[in-house]
């Protein structure tokens, strides 16, 4: 695995009722410059970072922080109620990290939750972008098709199994050092070409074998827990969401489809849609420079 840059800070923050749980963090970047939130996917870690926006932190000097959520790497399993409920814990760690306004990033699964703290803690959020979103399955704001809807019928299942599996994956994830960097190849082989374009790369593979070799091999409940909360009510409307919204979104999505990105722009009252020409689910976070330039654009 080639090198790439470490956290400049990482550990975990007590959170919650008498804070007896706890969320982890990696940090990189420019402690005292503008905050942009990095928000994974599903399945991810908090270091599910592109090596290049790791770098861009240094170079431009942003301070760049990347959220485990419950269930995965230093975090403590917890089950929310609802999306909306993440943000409580958001608050927690924002104010402990002594971060005032933000900027927040999520990619895939990561993008409901980056919805729910730029709805619920508007005098904070200066720019939002969502990279291949998860949108809602049910409810008013709901499409159907992709991965996700698809998930729906897995959820009673999920009710009953998802920490025994999570932890059975866990354990297995522990030793699966010699076999992992195979699994990202043939995971690669079965991906639409752009996807595979970009796992080809020596710096990305490294960047996933990094999150899932200090993540997934602590904790793997996180990605049962997001699927049970996708396709449950969210605790807020999506047509409710003030912020400023930029959406990165491949017309070549296998898993969540394109018109899953025009649908929730379409929602949201101050969003724009950044077609990304034969692109893929993944391969977006090949763009990850210019995202973040589009969001770091608004704290000037």
């Amino acid at each position: 695995m080639i090198p790439i840059d470490r956290p400049k800070l990482e550990g975990s923050i007590a959170v919650g009722d008498k804070r007896r749980r706890r969320i982890g963090f990696s940090e990189f970047g420019t402690p005292g410059g503008p905050v942009v939130i990095w928000l994974h996917g599903t399945p991810g870690a908090r270091r599910q970072i592109p090596p290049e926006a790791r770098e861009y932190a240094e170079t431009r000097g942003f301070r760049l922080i990347g959220l485990d959520r419950p269930g995965v790497g230093s975090s403590t399993a917890h089950k929310y109620e609802s999306i909306a409920d993440f943000t409580i814990d958001f608050q927690t760690v924002l104010n402990t990290l002594g971060v005032d306004r933000f900027s927040v990033i999520g990619l895939s699964g990561g993008g409901p939750y980056s919805l729910a703290v730029s709805h619920f803690l508007p005098d904070r959020i200066v720019s939002t972008g969502i990279v291949g979103g998860v949108a809602p399955v049910n409810g008013p704001d709901a499409i159907r098709g992709g991965l996700v809807d698809i998930a729906r019928f897995a959820v009673p299942l999920l009710n009953v199994a998802g920490h025994p599996i999570g932890s059975a994956l866990s354990t297995a994830l522990g030793f699966a050092r010699p076999i992992a960097d195979p699994a990202i190849s043939i995971y690669g082989r079965l991906s639409p070409e752009a996807d595979r374009e970009l796992l080809s790369r020596p710096e990305f593979r490294a960047m996933f074998l990094d999150d899932l070799l200090h993540g997934g091999s602590r904790r793997m409940e996180a990605p049962f827990a997001d699927l049970q909360l996708f396709v449950r009510d969210w605790g807020f409307r999506i047509g409710d969401v003030n912020a400023v919204v930029h959406w990165w979104h491949g017309d070549a999505d296998n898993i969540i489809p394109f018109a899953h990105g025009e649908h929730m722009v379409k929602l949201l009252p101050h969003a724009e849609l950044h077609a990304m020409p034969g692109q893929s689910h993944i391969s977006g976070l090949g763009h990850s420079v210019e995202m973040l330039d589009v969001l770091l654009a608004a704290w000037e």
